[in-house]
C-alpha cells in the first residue's frame, strides 16, 4: 500500500521529518508497520541481525613478553530505544562494516590493557578470566554507542615464536609423556594380561570342550550299548510277553475245555452214576426188605413148627422116661411136675433156636449194609 512500511522482524523502522515527541530526534518503529506520510517523511532500517568481528593483537604481558593474541566478538544493537537512536545515529550509512571496526577497535584496546597486567602462566591457564575481564570493561563503551555484546572468546595466544609458552608446556608436556607412556605401558601389561587371561580362557574352554566331548562320546556309547543290549532284551521280553499272552490263551483254553468236558462228559457221568446209585440203592433196599421179609416168614415157618411137635418131643421125653428107673417120691403129683419141667424145657429149647435165628438175620442184615456201602462207594 502506497504510504504504509512494515519492518522486518531483524530490523527497526525509523521515521524522520515530523516533530519528536520526546527526546528522540526521528520515530522508531520496530515489530509493526506503520503509515508514512510520502514526501514529507523519510523511513530509513537498522539491523537488528547478529553481527561479529574478529581481532588480532599484539600484547605485551607484565612480564614483558609478547604475545599474539586472536579473539572473536557476537553482538548486535540493542533493542531499547535509546540504543536503536544511538546505533542509528553512528552506523546507519554505514551498518556492518563500521560496527564491526569500532567493537573491534573498542575491544582490542581493552585487550591489550588487561594483558599487560596479567602473566603468561595466568593468560595461558586463565583464559576464561581474560575473556570476561576484557568483556566487562568493553561494556560501557558498547552500551554508549548503541551496541550490545553477546559473547567474546580467546581463540588463541601465541609467544611468535619465542619458545616461552613452549617451555612453559615443557613440564606439563614431559608430565604427559610420561604420564602416557606409563598409561600405556600399563595398557600394554593390561593388553598382555588380558591376553593372558583370554588364552588361558580359551585353553580352559577347549579343554572343558574336550571333557564335555569326551562326556557327551561316552554317554552317546554308553547309550549306544545299552540300546544295542536293550534290544535283545526287549525283544526277549515281547518273546516272554508272548508266551505269558499264550499261556494264559492256554490256561483260559483249557479252563473252556475242562467246562466243556464238565458240561458234556462229566456232568452226564455224574448224573448216570447218580442214577446207578438211586437205582441200586433202591434194589438193596428191596432186596433187604425181601430178606427182612423172608427172614421173618422163616422164623415164623420155625416157631410154629416147633410148636406143632412140641408135643412129639414131651411124649418122646415121657416115653423115655418110662423105660428109665426113676422113682417118684410124691405119686401123681411127682409125674405131673416132671412133665410141668419136660414141657419147660421144650420151652427154653425153642427160645434159644429163637434166639440163634434171630442173630442169623442180624449177620445177614449187616452184609446187606456193607454191601449197599461198597455199592456207593
Amino acid at each position: 500500500m502506497f504510504g504504509y512500511h512494515v519492518p522486518n522482524p531483524d530490523q527497526a523502522m525509523l521515521i524522520s521529518g515530523a516533530k519528536s515527541r520526546g527526546e528522540e530526534p526521528f520515530r522508531v518503529v520496530v515489530g509493526h508497520g506503520k503509515w508514512v506520510m510520502p514526501i514529507f517523511r523519510k523511513v530509513r532500517f537498522l539491523t537488528l541481525a547478529m553481527n561479529e568481528a574478529e581481532i588480532q593483537e599484539r600484547c605485551v604481558t607484565g612480564q614483558g613478553i609478547l604475545l599474539d593474541v586472536r579473539a572473536v566478538i557476537a553482538f548486535k544493537v540493542a533493542n531499547d530505544n535509546a540504543s536503536l537512536v544511538n546505533a542509528a545515529q553512528r552506523f546507519l550509512s554505514e551498518q556492518e562494516s563500521e560496527m564491526s571496526v569500532l567493537t573491534g577497535r573498542i575491544f582490542s584496546g581493552h585487550l591489550r590493557s588487561i594483558v599487560g597486567s596479567m602473566t603468561v602462566e595466568e593468560i595461558i591457564r586463565e583464559r576464561q578470566r581474560l575473556a570476561d575481564e576484557v568483556l566487562k570493561a568493553s561494556k560501557i563503551e558498547m552500551g554508549n554507542i548503541g551496541l550490545l555484546v553477546d559473547s567474546f572468546q580467546i581463540q588463541s595466544i601465541d609467544d611468535i615464536n619465542l619458545g616461552y609458552i613452549e617451555a612453559l608446556a615443557a613440564p606439563h608436556n614431559a608430565a604427559v609423556k610420561r604420564d602416557a607412556q606409563i598409561a600405556q605401558a600399563a595398557a600394554n601389561q593390561a593388553a598382555a594380561q588380558a591376553e593372558q587371561e583370554s588364552i588361558r580362557k580359551q585353553a580352559e574352554f577347549e579343554r572343558e570342550t574336550a571333557v564335555l566331548q569326551a562326556q557327551y562320546k561316552q554317554d552317546t556309547d554308553r547309550a549306544q550299548a545299552e540300546a544295542s543290549q536293550a534290544y535283545p532284551m526287549a525283544e526277549a521280553q515281547a518273546q516272554q510277553a508272548v508266551l505269558e499272552q499264550q499261556r494264559l490263551l492256554a490256561v483260559k483254553q483249557a479252563e473252556l475245555r475242562e467246562q466243556q468236558l464238565r458240561s458234556e462228559v462229566i456232568k452226564p457221568a455224574e448224573a448216570e452214576a447218580e442214577r446207578v446209585r438211586v437205582l441200586a440203592k433202591a434194589e438193596a433196599d428191596r432186596t433187604k426188605i425181601q430178606a427182612e421179609a423172608a427172614a421173618s416168614f422163616n422164623k415164623i415157618a420155625l416157631d410154629q413148627q416147633l410148636i406143632s411137635q412140641l408135643p412129639q418131643l414131651v411124649r418122646e421125653a415121657a416115653g423115655g422116661l418110662s423105660g428109665a428107673n426113676l422113682t417118684v417120691l410124691n405119686g401123681q403129683e411127682g409125674v405131673n411136675e416132671t412133665i410141668t419141667g419136660l414141657v419147660g424145657q421144650g420151652m427154653a429149647v425153642l427160645g434159644t433156636l429163637r434166639e440163634s435165628l434171630g442173630s442169623e438175620a442180624t449177620a445177614d442184615d449187616a452184609d446187606q449194609s456193607e454191601l449197599e456201602r461198597g455199592d456207593h462207594t
